[in-house]
């Protein structure tokens, strides 16, 4: 989801409340604070020697200890203001991809993007997914495609060859 189709969205449900679920089935929870809001520029060279330029937004979730057992969710409203004032002070690129940093205790810190979102209810709930690495040189680097899996169970008996 780029920047702007954030915004969209946000603005068109202002009246709901604003839930994320990180991996499926499992909401970041109620006493979730947005603590930061990076405007990443990201300069690059693949493996294959190609150079590559693009932004991104980066929207941080913490989850605060003194709240917990918390269940009201923050406002889509209170968080377009909060996002609304970041960009009064640092200008969005509204063509950049959009991306929600967070962890807890049981899930690693990660840069989830926005996968799709849903309204239920009176929640919208933006559903967020892990990028997968990749490599872009595939072609350059002679990688095929896809790969074949070679079974652990024939490699790593006697005369298996990877022992």
């Amino acid at each position: 989801m780029k920047t702007q189709e954030l915004f969209e969205v946000l603005e068109a449900h202002k009246d709901k409340s604003l839930l994320f679920e990180y991996t499926p089935n499992q909401l970041v929870g109620a006493n979730y604070h947005i603590t930061e809001v990076k405007h990443i520029k990201v300069d690059s060279v693949d493996c294959g020697a190609q150079t590559d330029a693009w932004n991104e937004t980066i929207i941080q979730l913490w989850e605060s200890p003194s709240e917990i057992g918390k269940t009201e969710y923050m406002s889509t409203y209170k968080a377009l203001g909060i996002l609304k004032k970041v960009g009064s002070m640092r200008a969005y690129d509204s063509t950049s991809e959009v991306k929600f940093e967070y962890s807890n205790p049981l899930f690693h810190t990660a840069q989830l993007f926005v996968n799709d979102y849903e309204i239920h209810g009176n929640n919208l709930l933006f559903k967020l997914a892990i990028a997968k690495t990749d490599c872009k040189a595939k072609e350059t680097c002679g990688v095929p495609e896809t790969m074949e899996v070679v079974s652990s169970e024939a490699c790593c008996e006697p005369g298996g060859g990877c022992c």
